[in-house]
């Protein structure tokens, strides 16, 4: 059986981390399977939606392999990740499509910053997030000391990052890092309430949206806002230009729902 499994349900792909017995831990095979996955999702324009989660209800990824790591330190094996970062995601940079990160069970180290690496976060009350790295020796290298602050706010931030604190699936909706809390019987059609939804708007336009937000926190106010007149994010310009800004607009005054075509 394979490390990561994918399925494909019409426009949405699904990667499912598959070692249940190891908490889902990701050694460099899982990596570089992940990437993979991710490498297709970028590419391929029939996917418009892409769920990341782990197999076995325990565990989303208990982050990376230390079994691996020791191998790796004492020259048996190598850990490498790939450039595309933990899972495929926490570097891969400039993929405007969206993601949906399915939490269950614990979410630690390089598993909890592949979850921050998506644009939503749909969490089973089992879950757990955490940044443990201190506790042996290290710090969040793939993204969390970056991220995290980002989504919610510097104070609790270095609450989680400088003491290894981890916080439960209430406590993580509250702080503003998980979208939506179900319990087991509800998870699935939760998620797949959260694909329907992220599935109906233009894909071009989700792409131009997310393309826009994540260039324009890097800018001062005026120039995020200005660079939308002038040419200065590509995947705006590509919605502009598609056929589906036209049958969004024909759709609305027909008064029937629009038929995305990407393009």
């Amino acid at each position: 059986m394979s490390k990561v499994l994918t399925r494909v349900d019409g426009r949405v792909l699904t990667v499912t981390i598959n070692r249940p017995e190891c908490m889902n831990a990701l050694d460099p095979e899982t990596h570089a399977l992940m990437s993979a996955a991710f490498d297709r999702y970028a590419a391929d324009d029939e996917l418009w939606l892409a769920v990341v989660r782990g197999a076995g209800g325990e565990a989303f990824s208990a982050g990376g392999d230390i079994r691996a790591m020791q191998d790796a330190l004492e020259g048996k094996a190598e850990y490498k990740v790939p450039p595309s970062g933990y899972g495929g995601l926490t570097s891969r940079h400039g993929l405007d499509k969206p993601l949906l990160a399915v939490v269950e069970g614990v979410a630690m180290g390089g598993g909890f910053e592949i979850a921050l690496a998506c644009d939503i976060i749909v969490a089973r009350d089992n879950a757990r997030f955490g940044l443990p790295e201190p506790m042996i020796g290290a710090v969040a290298f793939a993204g969390g000391m970056h991220r995290l602050p980002r989504q919610i706010g510097s104070k609790r931030a270095m609450q989680m990052l400088l003491t290894g604190q981890s916080i439960d699936a209430a406590t993580a909706c509250e702080w503003g890092l998980v979208n939506e809390v179900a319990d087991a019987a509800a998870l699935e059609e939760t998620v797949a309430r959260w694909c329907r939804r992220l599935s109906a708007g233009a894909p071009l336009a989700l792409r131009a949206t997310k393309a826009c937000v994540e260039a324009g926190l890097a800018l001062p106010l005026e120039t995020a806002i200005a660079l939308q007149d002038s040419g200065g994010y590509p995947a705006l310009e590509r919605m502009r230009a598609s056929e589906d800004v036209v049958e969004g607009i024909r759709a609305f005054n027909e008064k029937r729902k629009p038929l995305w075509r990407g393009r």
